[in-house]
């Protein structure tokens, strides 16, 4: 049975037969309709963090202050434009509300239909709130920021018996330049206003909204561009132009590299030690550095690598030495390359590696364009051929307490299996 279909044709009846199927998958049952895999997939999450169907938990909601602090400081403030021109017309007319999240699952904006923006206060679907997966159960916001996905929640797919009179679509939206996932949009209102084709008017005005945000980043640099190009023309060796999150505008004697991994807090003008560029002299310009390298080789005293995948929906690497200490948010398909790396010190070459990832040895390609970008942060403390971390390197795991939460949504054979062996 196409639950979409029936949806769309008889709310109603589709809501009454999710119903029988929710009440099977947590009794234990077999149900006649089985759920969609995303559903099923989050309710067996649910099941393991111990959320309760029968209880509508509500976190505290965030102050005034910090609500207007996280508005301030995300780059969701630049795109909100692109979503309401794109969903809020729909929404009111289709009787439903858009609320914008931040990668927290923290609502920071909400708009739309007065009616339904009362009935969501009733659930506790407000400004502040925190509707993280494992806090409200599968919902339109915390499931994507979960699955990577859009996602649309229907009636009793929700986990939590209090929101089935609700119908919910919901896209991540993430940072063009790395992945990095920003936060999520997402459309909702009662069940009957449920409509098949929300689900793909979401995420395509979601992929508009990261659009906007490369179009944002490539035009500051471009500013900054032309504020160094004066500078760097004067200069004599190495030297960067790079904005605060380091993204590169401009270089000169030396080659591209798209980001120059920065400390937390490069502080003021003067001489730092730089991952990966070793001593350099340090010049602050508007929305930016200007990176000058020293004549002096990069630094290889013993480094500690701590590699931080202990949670499922967030993934770092952070590295300690005499260059300071340096963090850096992974991408999923980075988290899986520098995993399997860890799990090999002596090394594995591209086919390796691909098979690892594909189950396919041939696949180097892929796996060759990868690397070459995890490089570009870590670059100073990996070596090729084999590829593994440099024997300065002493590197430090973090997992999580449950293996099925390691990289969970990862399908990448060697990793599947590392799951699989760490349940035995």
């Amino acid at each position: 049975m196409d639950m979409t279909r029936l949806a769309a044709r008889d709310a109603a009846r589709a809501a009454r037969v999710l119903s029988e199927v929710h009440s099977a998958a947590l009794s234990g049952q077999r149900a006649r309709v089985a759920p969609r895999r995303v559903i099923e997939e989050s309710w067996e999450r649910m099941l393991r963090s111990g959320v309760d169907p029968d209880h509508d938990f509500r976190a505290g909601l965030l102050s005034r202050e910090e609500i207007e602090h996280r508005r301030q400081n995300s780059p969701l403030r630049h795109v909100l434009p692109v979503l309401r021109e794109g969903l809020l017309s729909v929404a009111d007319t289709a009787h439903h509300i858009m609320v914008v999240a931040d990668a927290e699952g923290r609502v920071l904006w909400r708009e739309g239909s007065p009616s339904v923006l009362r009935k969501a206060d009733g659930h506790g679907f407000e400004v502040g709130a925190d509707w993280r997966e494992d806090v409200v159960g599968t919902n339109g916001v915390g499931t994507p920021l979960v699955t990577r996905a859009p996602v649309q929640v229907f009636s009793a797919e929700h986990f939590v018996r209090t929101h089935h009179s609700w119908t919910c679509t919901g896209a991540p939206i993430t940072d063009p330049r790395d992945g990095r996932l920003v936060g999520a949009v997402d459309v909702s209102g009662p069940l009957e206003t449920m409509h098949p084709a929300t689900l793909a008017l979401v995420d395509a005005v979601a992929k508009l909204a990261q659009a906007r945000l490369r179009e944002l980043h490539q035009s500051s640099l471009e500013r900054l561009r032309a504020v160094a190009a004066p500078m760097l023309a004067r200069l004599d060796g190495r030297a960067v132009v790079v904005d605060r999150d380091g993204w590169t505008a401009a270089v000169t004697g030396m080659p591209y590299t798209s980001r120059v991994a920065l400390p937390a807090s490069l502080g003021g003008d003067g001489p730092r030690r730089l991952p990966a560029l070793g001593l350099c002299a340090v010049e602050s310009l508007p929305g930016g550095w200007l990176i000058r390298v020293q004549d002096e080789p990069v630094p290889r005293e013993a480094t500690r690598i701590v590699l931080d995948l202990a949670h499922p929906r967030r993934r770092r690497v952070t590295v300690s030495g005499d260059a300071g200490s340096w963090t850096h948010e992974l991408s999923p398909r980075h988290a899986e390359l520098l995993y399997l790396l860890a799990l090999h010190p002596a090394g594995r070459s591209a086919a390796g590696l691909a098979d690892d990832m594909f189950g396919d040895p041939a696949r180097t390609v892929t796996v060759r364009a990868e690397m070459s970008r995890v490089r570009r942060y870590l670059g100073a403390f990996l070596e090729h051929q084999p590829y593994r971390f440099c024997d300065v390197a002493g590197v430090e795991l973090l997992l999580p307490e449950d293996p099925l939460d390691l990289l969970p949504h990862s399908t990448a054979p060697a990793i599947v299996e590392a799951r699989t062996a760490r349940q035995r």
